[in-house]
C-alpha cells in the first residue's frame, strides 16, 4: 500500500507539475545521476587507470579555458559605471549604449537621455565650470546622442571646447586615480576576474570608445588605467 501511494503521488505531482520545472528538475537529475555514476566507475579498481589521464589533464583543460575566455562574447546585460562629481554613467557592453543620471546641480536625479539638448548643453556649462571629468563624460554623451552639438555650443558664445580653449576630446587623461573596486566597475567585472577576463574586457570596451562609435578620449583612459590598476594589483 505504502509503495502504490508513492507511486499514485509521483504520478499526481507529473500530471500537474509546470512543463519547464518539470524539464528543469529531469535535466539536472540526470546530470545528477549521471555524476554518480560516474564517481562510482572511477572508485572501482577495474577502471582505477582513469584516474592518472584526469589528473594529468586538468590544468590543460583550465588553461585552455582562461585562454578561449578572451574570444567570448560580451556577458548579456554586463556594463561598465563611471562615477564623478555630477555624473553617474553606465556603458551598454552588448551594444555600446551610454546612459547617465546627473547627481549633483540643478539637473539633479534627472537621466541624461530624458533631457533636451538645450538642458543637456547648461548642463556641460555647469560640469566646465566645476570638474572637467564631468565635463567630459557630458561631451562623450553628446557625441553619441547629438553629434553636431559642437555647433550649438559655439553659437551660444560658450565655445566648442574646453576652459583652456581646446576641445574636450583633446584634453588629457583622466584625473585622479582609479581604485581597484572602481576599476572593477569600470570593466563591468567580478571582483577576483583573472587576467584573461581583464584584458578581453578592456578590449572590447576600447572598441566601444573607438572614433567611429562616438569615441572618447576621457573614457579610453578610463578604460586603460582600469586595466593597468587590476593587472598590476595581482
Amino acid at each position: 500500500m505504502a509503495i502504490l501511494g508513492g507511486l499514485l503521488l509521483l504520478v499526481y505531482l507529473f500530471v500537474n507539475a509546470n512543463p519547464a520545472q518539470l524539464a528543469r528538475a529531469l535535466k539536472w537529475t540526470a546530470i545528477g545521476v549521471a555524476i554518480i555514476l560516474f564517481v562510482l566507475i572511477l572508485l572501482s579498481e577495474r577502471f582505477s587507470f582513469l584516474w592518472l589521464p584526469l589528473a594529468m589533464g586538468l590544468p590543460t583543460w583550465r588553461r585552455f579555458r582562461t585562454l578561449f575566455a578572451g574570444f567570448r562574447g560580451p556577458s548579456t546585460g554586463r556594463t561598465s559605471d563611471v562615477e564623478t562629481a555630477f555624473l553617474h554613467m553606465s556603458l551598454d557592453h552588448d551594444t555600446g549604449t551610454m546612459t547617465a543620471t546627473v547627481r549633483r546641480g540643478r539637473f539633479a536625479g534627472l537621466r541624461l537621455e530624458e533631457m533636451s539638448r538645450d538642458d543637456i548643453l547648461a548642463l556641460l556649462r555647469e560640469c566646465r565650470a566645476e570638474d572637467d571629468d564631468s565635463a567630459r563624460l557630458v561631451e562623450a554623451y553628446l557625441d553619441r546622442a547629438h553629434p553636431d552639438w559642437r555647433d550649438d555650443f559655439a553659437g551660444t558664445g560658450a565655445g566648442g571646447g574646453s576652459r583652456d580653449g581646446g576641445s574636450g576630446e583633446a584634453r588629457g587623461a583622466a584625473s585622479g586615480d582609479v581604485t581597484v573596486e572602481e576599476a572593477y566597475a569600470i570593466l563591468g567585472l567580478s571582483p577576483g576576474a583573472d587576467d584573461a577576463a581583464i584584458r578581453a574586457a578592456h578590449h572590447r570596451l576600447m572598441k566601444q570608445v573607438h572614433p567611429d562609435h562616438g569615441g572618447s578620449d576621457y573614457l579610453a583612459s578610463k578604460f586603460n588605467r582600469a586595466r593597468d590598476v587590476l593587472l598590476g594589483h595581482r
